[in-house]
C-alpha cells in the first residue's frame, strides 16, 4: 500500500534555499560528480578561515580521514566574532527558565560572556588546548558559554547530560582524563531545585584526574564546598576580561568528545573535530530547517545529547540565527507551555522528538487550538522515526497542515543530519526520512554490499567520507574501526555502517527499520543493552541478564529485562527485587535507563556457543510468534517457558 505524500507549501517554496527536486538532485549530482569541488566550494563559502586550506580531503589512511588540511580557524571565531559587524545587537539566545524568568543574549553579549568564561578558564585553573573539560550542567545559557569558552581556548569539552548519575559520570571523567568540571548548583523543573552538584561530589570520590570543579550558582540551594577545588562561577567571572584572543586550531583538531552507548559496556568516546563539523552543522541549519536571517528557532533537545550540540548552539550560531533554550519539560505547567512559547516568540521552526509529540498528543491534544502557531514555518523531528498518528497530529494541530515537518535521521557520530526531506522540496512520505542530503552517500546495501532491492530490508551505510563524521573513539583507535567500518563493504572497500536498517520503496525513498545491534532507543536516546545489563548484574542475587528493546506507546522503546536470579523469591519479593534493580540502574545510569518491564526466568536461550539469542527474546517481549530456528539451542525448551512466563506477567 502506498503512503500518502505531502507535497511542499507551494508559497514557503518560493523563497526556500532549495526548491524544488531539480535543485536537489543537481546538488547531489554535483557532489556525485566532483566530490571535493563540492565540499570545497562550500567551505571556502561557509567557514571564516584564518589560514586557507590547501586541499579537501585525504581518505589515504581510510576510515582515519583528513579534511581542510592546512586550514586554521576556531569555532567559537564562527559562532559569535564574524557575526559582529552585522548582527551585534541581534538576539543569539533567548533562554527561558522552567518558572518562567527570561533573558535574551545578543551576540555582542555572548562574545564578552564566552571571552569572560574562557579567560576563567585559562587564567584562573590553566585549561590549555588539548584538555579535556567536563560540563555537566542544565539547560541555561552559562552552558552554552561554557562550550563556547572551551572551543575559544582550543580545549576539548566533554558533556554528560544531567539526568546521569554519579557513576555514568566518573566513566566518562576517568575515560576522557579529564582536567575540571564545570557544573551548577543544581536547576529547577516542575518548579522545584533538583540538585547536579552533590552527583559531581559523589563522582569524584577517590581517584580522579579532576582537579578543579567550576560552580554555577544556578538556584542557590545549600551545596557542600570543598575547599581548594571548588569554586563559585558567579564571584569568578565578575574580575574576567571581556577580550580572549582565540586559540588558531587546525581543522582537525577535536573539537568536543560525546559519549554514547554502545554494543559493549563501557560508552564510547566519539570525536568530532573543528572545522568539517561547524561546517555541516551549518549548512543543515541552512537546508534542513532553511532558518532565515530574522527567524526564530527552537530546538527542545538538551545540550547533553548531540542534538543539543549541534542544533541548539554551534548551527543556530553558526548561521547567526536567534536559538531558544529551555530549562524547563514541554508539560509544565501544562501541556500548552510549548504552543504559549512558539506565540510569545514567534517561533519559526520547531524541533523535538516524537516521543514529546506523543506526550503533547496525549496530555493536551486539543491544547494548540488556544494559541497562534502562525509564525510556525518548518517542524522538525528527532531521534526516532515518527509514527504516523503522531505525525498526521502535528502536521494538523501544530502547523495547521502547511508547514513541511522534516523527519531527520542522523546520530551522534555523523555530527549532523545525513537523510532527511527538505522543506521546500521533498515531497513527504509520514514515517519516512526520505532522502540523502547533498554530499551524503548514504545508500541502503545487503551484507555483501550490493544496493537492496526495493522492499528488502538492507543495512543503512554511507559509502564515501563526509566533513561531519566521527573522527574516532577516544583513545581506542581498534574500538573506532571495528564499531562502525568492519561490517559492510561495498566494492571491497568498509564503509561507514550507521548500525540501523533501513529500507527503499518503489520511488527511491528511505525508511529506517530500526537498530541492527543491541542498542535501545528509548525517547530518542540511545541506550546500549550491554551497559543496561552491566548495572543490572551488580544486584547480588542476580545470575544472568539479558536485555532487549520492546515498542512504547511515548518513548518509542522501552526496556525489558529478563533476569535469572541466583536464588528463588516469592512474587512479593520479586516485587522488592524489581525496586531494588531499578534503583541500581538509577544508580549507575540515570532514570532515563530504567526498566518498564522485568521478567524472572529459569534461564535464557542460547546458542551451545554460550551468546544469547537477543531476537527470540525481542519477539517474546513483542507477543510475536518465534519464527526463528531454535533447534540450534542450548535447551529450545527454554523459549516456550520464557514465552509462559511473560505472558503470565502480562495477565
Amino acid at each position: 500500500m502506498k503512503k500518502e505524500v505531502f507535497k511542499p507549501n507551494k508559497e514557503f517554496s518560493k523563497n526556500a534555499r532549495i526548491k524544488n527536486m531539480c535543485e536537489y538532485q543537481e546538488l547531489q549530482d554535483y557532489a556525485t560528480e566532483d566530490y571535493e569541488g563540492f565540499w570545497g566550494s562550500y567551505a571556502k563559502e561557509k567557514l571564516e578561515w584564518m589560514k586557507p586550506f590547501t586541499k579537501v580531503v585525504d581518505e589515504s589512511k581510510f576510515p582515519f580521514v583528513k579534511w581542510f588540511e592546512g586550514g586554521k580557524l576556531n569555532v567559537s571565531v564562527q559562532c559569535i566574532d564574524r557575526h559582529l559587524k552585522y548582527r551585534k545587537n541581534k538576539a543569539a539566545i533567548i533562554f527561558e527558565g522552567d518558572r518562567g524568568d527570561k533573558q535574551i543574549v545578543t551576540y555582542l553579549e555572548l562574545y564578552y560572556n564566552v571571552n569572560k568564561f574562557a579567560n576563567l578558564l585559562k587564567n584562573e585553573f590553566e585549561v590549555k588546548k588539548g584538555d579535556r573539560v567536563i560540563i555537566y550542567m542544565p539547560m541555561i545559557p552559562e552552558a552554552a558559554y561554557a562550550m563556547l569558552a572551551c572551543a575559544r581556548i582550543g580545549a576539548i569539552h566533554s558533556i554528560v547530560f544531567g539526568g546521569f548519575s554519579a557513576s555514568a559520570l566518573k566513566d566518562r571523567i576517568m575515560d576522557a582524563e579529564a582536567k575540571i568540571v564545570i557544573t551548577a548548583d543544581g536547576a529547577f523543573r516542575k518548579d522545584k531545585p533538583y540538585m547536579l552538584k552533590p552527583v559531581v561530589d559523589e563522582a569524584l570520590s577517590g581517584e580522579t584526574p579532576v582537579k578543579k570543579v567550576l560552580v554555577v550558582e544556578r538556584n542557590n540551594e545549600e551545596i557542600t564546598w570543598v575547599a581548594g577545588r571548588d569554586y563559585s562561577y558567579n564571584e569568578l567571572i565578575k574580575y574576567q576580561d571581556v577580550k580572549c584572543e582565540p586559540e588558531v586550531m587546525d581543522s582537525e583538531d577535536p573539537l568536543f568528545l560525546l559519549y554514547t552507548s554502545g554494543s559493549t559496556g563501557q560508552p564510547k568516546g566519539v570525536q568530532h573535530n573543528s572545522a568539517g563539523y561547524i561546517l555541516w552543522a551549518q549548512m543543515t541549519m541552512e537546508w534542513v530547517f532553511d532558518v532565515k536571517e530574522n527567524d526564530t528557532y527552537w530546538c527542545t533537545a538538551d545540550v547533553g545529547w548531540i542534538t543539543g550540540h549541534t542544533y541548539i548552539v554551534y548551527g543556530p550560531l553558526a548561521m547567526g540565527a536567534t536559538t531558544i533554550m529551555f530549562e524547563g519539560v514541554p508539560t509544565y505547567p501544562d501541556a500548552g507551555r510549548p504552543w504559549k512559547m512558539v506565540e510569545e516568540y514567534k517561533v519559526n521552526q520547531f524541533y523535538t522528538a516524537p516521543t514529546a509529540i506523543r506526550v503533547l498528543h496525549k496530555t493536551g491534544e486539543h491544547e494548540p487550538a488556544k494559541y497562534d502557531l502562525s509564525s510556525l514555518k518548518v517542524l522538525g523531528t528527532v531521534g526516532e522515526p515518527i509514527d504516523p498518528p503522531a505525525w498526521k497530529w502535528y502536521y494538523e494541530a501544530i502547523g495547521g497542515s502547511k508547514c513541511a515537518i522534516v523527519d531527520t535521521y542522523w546520530q551522534t557520530e555523523t555530527g549532523g543530519h545525513i537523510v532527511s526531506p527538505l522543506p521546500g522540496a521533498t515531497p513527504i512520505k509520514p514515517g519516512c526520512a526520505t532522502f540523502p542530503l547533498p554530499g551524503i552517500m548514504a545508500e541502503v546495501l545487503d551484507e555483501e554490499g550490493n544496493k537492496s532491492k526495493v522492499g528488502e530490508k538492507g543495512l543503512l551505510c554511507v559509502t564515501r567520507a563526509w566533513p561531519a563524521m566521527i573522527r574516532g573513539v577516544w583513545g581506542d583507535e581498534q574500538r573506532f574501526v571495528k564499531s562502525y567500518f568492519s561490517d559492510v563493504k561495498k566494492d571491497g572497500k568498509p564503509v561507514y555502517f550507521t548500525g540501523d536498517g533501513a529500507i527503499y520503496d518503489e520511488d527511491g525513498y528511505i525508511t529506517i527499520t530500526g537498530r541492527t545491534d543491541d542498542v535501545i532507543n528509548v525517547s530518542g536516546h540511545r541506550m546500549g543493552t550491554a551497559e543496561v545489563e552491566a548495572a543490572i548484574k551488580k544486584h547480588p542475587n542476580v545470575a544472568e541478564v539479558a536485555v532487549v528493546g520492546k515498542p512504547h506507546e511515548i518513548k518509542g522503546e522501552g526496556i525489558f529485562a529478563y533476569i535469572v536470579l541466583k536464588s528463588d523469591c516469592g512474587v512479593a519479593d520479586q516485587i522488592e527485587e524489581i525496586k531494588i534493580i531499578n534503583k541500581i540502574i538509577q544508580q549507575e545510569i540515570g532514570n532515563i535507563a530504567l526498566c518498564d518491564d522485568v521478567v524472572f526466568v529459569p534461564g535464557l536461550p542460547k546458542t551451545r556457543s554460550g551468546k544469547i539469542m537477543r531476537r527470540i527474546l525481542r519477539s517474546i517481549a513483542k507477543s510475536e510468534e518465534i519464527t526463528q530456528d531454535i533447534s540450534t539451542l542450548e535447551d529450545p525448551s527454554i523459549v516456550a517457558i520464557i514465552a509462559t512466563e511473560v505472558q503470565s506477567c502480562k495477565l
